[in-house]
């Protein structure tokens, strides 16, 4: 099944139950400050959860461009990326759990075919200092769920510390299952709603044996231990209260803020346990293989920061609101993102002059079907990466003069036998 039809049989699925079709906002936020681009579906319609009214009804559903900066630095494993697609469908005050779980899981399995003995769940343990309690509402609307595909879901606490135990329903505390644009109840700033959620995670099989040759070795394998075997696919916020100064209180209207992205969602669909794997990703990927003419299996860290990075600054750069590199501010990260690109292009050996602009013209026409502002602006982020481009080799020309003046100083000081002995010259 085709990316592409995963994305548009999650919007028909919840249009046939009532649900009003919008377009996703920009990654720029507008009048938010909370963050630099939009991180999750939700934080566009902030105002609507909140109890304002929204044009098109209470039962919305999309698919909203998303960037997350703080993942730069973990793209190169099998699941982190920067910029991703958040299927998402909300409901302001309208239905709540008794729905929204028995649909998502229906979903997965009914239209696209995972099999429910790979899933595993997972609630809030509840909070005593914030007024909140375990959710054993979800537990109960889970276990039906379950029992109604032959399995028998055991719930269980502090999988973290005691392991799966042959458990399918899992608590865990506000920093894995609690969901807010600031995180943990401890951060979030009076009048930022918050609730506590139900994340579904993949197993992608222990036969893999990802978690023995993790920094999570030897620990007790669990499902958002982050190992490596389970993967998060879906997640339904139950959004219900607000930080006040004085503490947490319940919203006008309970609503349901589900999240879930694409790329992982394509990833367990496909079958293969790496999203760069995914048709999302093969035409980016091979474009790389072209220009470097070397192998991904061989360089896969190098291929996917390429990929991510470069996919990710010609969303930004083609959004109809589009942000240029810069040395502050959004523009910084953007800088970053393309100048990290270029480094691991030198370290696969592509040569060819402007090259990030090929794999951009990729990206745009693989999406400009579903996103149409990308090929208006393709022209424009072309010539912003050739510029930028040309400024960093600039860059990097000058640093290696800088460095071949200084050497002989460097010798002279260090001794060449002690140089040589040190670093093989």
């Amino acid at each position: 099944m085709t990316s592409k039809k995963i994305r548009q049989k999650y919007l028909d699925f919840f249009k046939d139950r009532g649900h009003a079709i919008i377009p996703s906002a920009s990654v720029m936020p507008d009048n938010d400050s909370s963050t630099l681009f939009i991180s999750s579906g939700m934080q566009p319609l902030i105002p609507y959860l909140l109890g304002e009214k929204h044009p098109a009804g209470t039962s919305l559903v999309n698919s909203q461009k998303s960037f997350r900066a703080e993942d730069i630095t973990e793209v190169g494993d099998n699941r982190h990326i920067t910029f991703f697609e958040m299927l998402g469908n909300l409901s302001l005050g309208g239905y709540f759990k008794k729905e929204q779980l028995p649909w998502i899981f229906e979903f997965l399995t009914a239209e696209l075919g995972l099999d429910i003995g790979r899933l595993y769940a997972t609630v809030f343990r509840g909070d005593a200092d914030i007024g909140v309690d375990k959710d054993k509402e979800s537990v109960e609307i889970l276990k039906n769920i379950f029992k109604n595909k032959g399995l028998v879901a055991k719930d269980l606490d502090f999988s973290e510390r005691d392991g799966l135990r042959g458990g399918r329903i899992f608590y865990y505390p506000a920093g894995k299952n609690w969901w807010s644009r600031s995180g943990v109840p401890a951060n979030m700033p009076p009048g930022e709603p918050g609730g506590p959620d139900s994340e579904i995670f993949y197993d992608l099989g222990a036969d893999l044996k990802k978690h023995e040759n993790s920094p999570w070795a030897g620990e007790p394998c669990h499902v958002n231990c982050d190992c490596g075997r389970f993967i998060e696919i879906a997640n339904s916020v139950f959004m219900e209260f607000k930080k006040t100064a004085s503490g947490f209180e319940k919203l006008k209207q309970q609503n349901v803020d589900f999240g879930g992205g694409l790329e992982r969602i394509t990833m367990v669909a496909q079958g293969v346990d790496n999203i760069f794997e995914t048709d999302l990703f093969s035409n980016i990927i091979n474009g790389i293989s072209r220009l470097s003419g070397k192998k991904y299996r061989d360089n896969m860290k190098e291929f996917e920061i390429i990929a991510d990075h470069l996919r990710a600054v010609t969303f930004i750069m083609g959004d109809d609101k589009g942000i240029a590199p810069a040395n502050t501010g959004q523009g910084y990260l953007v800088r970053r993102l393309i100048r990290r690109a270029i480094r691991y292009g030198r370290q696969l050996g592509i040569t060819d002059d402007l090259w990030t602009k090929e794999i951009a013209k990729t990206v745009a026409h693989d999406y400009q079907e579903i996103y149409p502002e990308l090929g208006r602006n393709i022209n424009k982020v072309i010539e912003l990466l050739k510029e930028e481009e040309a400024k960093f080799s600039k860059t990097l020309e000058q640093g290696l003069k800088e460095l071949e003046k200084m050497k002989p100083k460097f010798i002279s000081a260090v001794g060449v036998g002690s140089l040589s002995a040190k670093s093989g010259i």
